[in-house]
C-alpha cells in the first residue's frame, strides 16, 4: 500500500470517530490547538524561519516570501482563529429544510460532513491552522499538503495540532500532512473513493492543475484580480481612502485590489490626488494613456497588466468613459472575486451590483473585506469564485454536504 493511500485511509478511519463526535469534544480540541500554538510559537517560528531563509537563498520574490513568513503575531492570529472557530455555531446536523409530507413521511435535509477533505495550497502556513480547524469543527478529517516552501513550517504546526486534538481524545489522524513531491500529490488527486472533495488554493497555475489532473471532486477556488471603480458621483476623498486600503494594506493576498477603473468626468481630479498618494505609498501604476499622462514615473499598461494578480505593490489603472464601460472592463479582466464601486448614486450602485459577475460586490468599501474573518464565518478554507458548490469565502457551512433523513411509521409506496 502507498504512503498517500495508507494516509487516506486512516483519515478516513479518523472521519468515522470525528462525524460522530459533539460539538464540545470538537469545541474543546479547538481549544487545545490554538492553546499548543501558543505554547509552541517559538518552535513553530524557528521552524518558519528555515523556509524564510531558504526562500531568500532562492531569490523568492518579497511579496512571496511575506506570504510564507511567521512571527508570533502571525502564530497568535492562527490560534485565535481556531479560538473564534469554537464559538461559531456547529454545521452538522444543522436542517436546511423540513416539512412532512401528504402521506405522513417526515422529510428533513440535514448537514453532514464531507468526510475527507484533500487540502493543496502555496506558501501560507497560517493556512495549515485554519484548514485543520475549520475541517475539524465541520466535522471532517484533512489531508493538508502544503508546498514545499513552507516544509518545515507545516511540518511542525501539524505535529502541534495532532497532539492537541489526541488529547482530547480524537484521533490525531484527523489531521495529517501529505508529502510535497509530485509523485504524492498526483497520487492525492487521484485517490477518489478515499477523499471525498479536494480544495486548491494558491495561484492560478496550481488552481487549474488540480482542476484539470484530479479525479477526485474540486471546488475550485481563484485568484484575485479585484477591481475598485471610481464612479461620476463617487466621493474623491472616500474613494481615495478605500484604494489605498484595498491595495497597501497587505498587497500579497488575494483580496487586495489589482486594479483601478476611473469615471472620466472625475479622472482629473481624482488622479491628482490618488497618484501621489500611491507613488507615496510606494505602489507602480500601470497606467492607459490618459492616467501616463496625469502623472509621472507611471508605466504603460498592455493586456497582460490588466489581467494580472500582481500580490505585490502594482496596479493597473484606467480610465472608462461609463459606468457600462467599467462593468465590460471588468467582464473582460476580472477574476471574479472582488470587484468593488465607489458611488454616492444609489441608481449606480445597483447597476454595478447587478451587472457584475463576482463572488463577492462592494459599495464603498474596501475589497479586503472579502475574507471568511472579516465575514464573521471564523477562519476560511479559501474564497471559491467557481458557482458550485460554494461561492466566496467557504466557512463552516460550505464544508458541510446534506443528507435526507426521512421517518415514517410503516408507510409503503404504491
Amino acid at each position: 500500500m502507498s504512503e498517500i493511500i495508507e494516509l487516506a485511509r486512516r483519515a478516513r478511519e479518523a472521519s468515522y470517530a470525528l462525524a460522530e463526535a459533539s460539538r464540545a469534544t470538537k469545541d474543546a480540541a479547538l481549544h487545545a490547538m490554538a492553546a499548543a500554538l501558543r505554547a509552541n510559537t517559538d518552535a513553530i517560528v524557528a521552524a518558519n524561519a528555515t523556509d524564510v531563509a531558504a526562500a531568500r537563498e532562492a531569490g523568492t520574490p518579497e511579496s512571496t516570501v511575506d506570504r510564507l513568513a511567521l512571527d508570533a503575531g502571525r502564530v497568535d492570529g492562527m490560534a485565535a482563529g481556531l479560538e473564534q472557530l469554537a464559538g461559531l455555531t456547529d454545521p452538522v446536523g444543522e436542517v436546511v429544510r423540513g416539512y412532512t409530507l401528504p402521506n405522513g413521511l417526515e422529510l428533513r435535509q440535514v448537514r453532514v460532513p464531507f468526510g475527507v477533505v484533500g487540502i493543496i495550497y502555496e506558501a501560507r502556513p497560517n493556512v495549515t491552522a485554519d484548514a485543520a480547524g475549520i475541517c475539524l469543527k465541520s466535522g471532517n478529517a484533512v489531508l493538508l499538503r502544503g508546498s514545499s516552501s513552507a516544509a518545515a513550517s507545516n511540518v511542525a504546526i501539524i505535529d502541534v495540532l495532532r497532539d492537541a486534538a489526541a488529547s482530547v481524545g480524537l484521533p490525531a489522524d484527523v489531521v495529517q500532512g501529505v508529502p510535497t513531491d509530485r509523485a504524492a500529490v498526483k497520487e492525492l488527486m487521484q485517490a477518489r473513493g478515499l477523499v471525498d472533495v479536494l480544495i486548491p488554493r494558491g495561484g492560478a497555475g496550481l488552481i487549474q492543475t488540480v482542476v484539470s489532473e484530479s479525479t477526485v471532486p474540486v471546488i475550485e477556488t481563484g485568484v484575485g484580480n479585484c477591481h475598485v471603480y471610481v464612479d461620476a458621483d463617487a466621493d474623491l476623498g472616500l474613494a481615495l481612502e478605500i484604494l489605498l486600503n484595498s491595495k497597501t494594506q497587505r498587497p500579497s493576498v488575494c483580496n487586495a485590489a489589482e486594479s483601478l477603473l476611473v469615471h472620466a468626468s472625475v479622472a482629473d481630479d481624482f488622479l491628482a490626488l490618488a497618484l501621489p498618494a500611491l507613488a507615496d505609498a510606494g505602489v507602480t501604476v500601470h497606467g492607459d494613456p490618459t492616467v501616463v499622462a496625469a502623472g509621472k514615473d507611471i508605466v504603460a499598461a498592455t493586456d497582460e497588466d490588466y489581467e494580472t494578480e500582481y500580490n505585490s505593490l502594482d496596479l493597473s489603472a484606467a480610465v472608462v468613459e461609463s459606468l457600462e464601460s467599467a462593468v465590460q472592463h471588468i467582464r473582460r479582466y476580472s477574476s471574479g472575486h472582488t470587484d468593488a464601486i465607489i458611488t454616492r448614486s444609489q441608481a449606480a450602485a445597483r447597476r454595478f451590483v447587478q451587472a457584475v459577475d463576482s463572488a463577492a460586490v462592494v459599495v464603498n468599501a474596501s475589497t479586503r473585506f472579502t475574507d471568511g474573518g472579516e465575514f464573521g464565518f471564523g477562519a476560511e478554507i479559501g474564497i471559491s469564485t467557481q458557482k458550485l458548490h460554494a461561492r466566496g469565502p467557504m466557512g463552516l457551512p460550505e464544508m458541510t454536504s446534506t443528507k435526507y433523513v426521512v421517518t415514517g411509521e410503516g408507510q409503503t409506496r404504491n
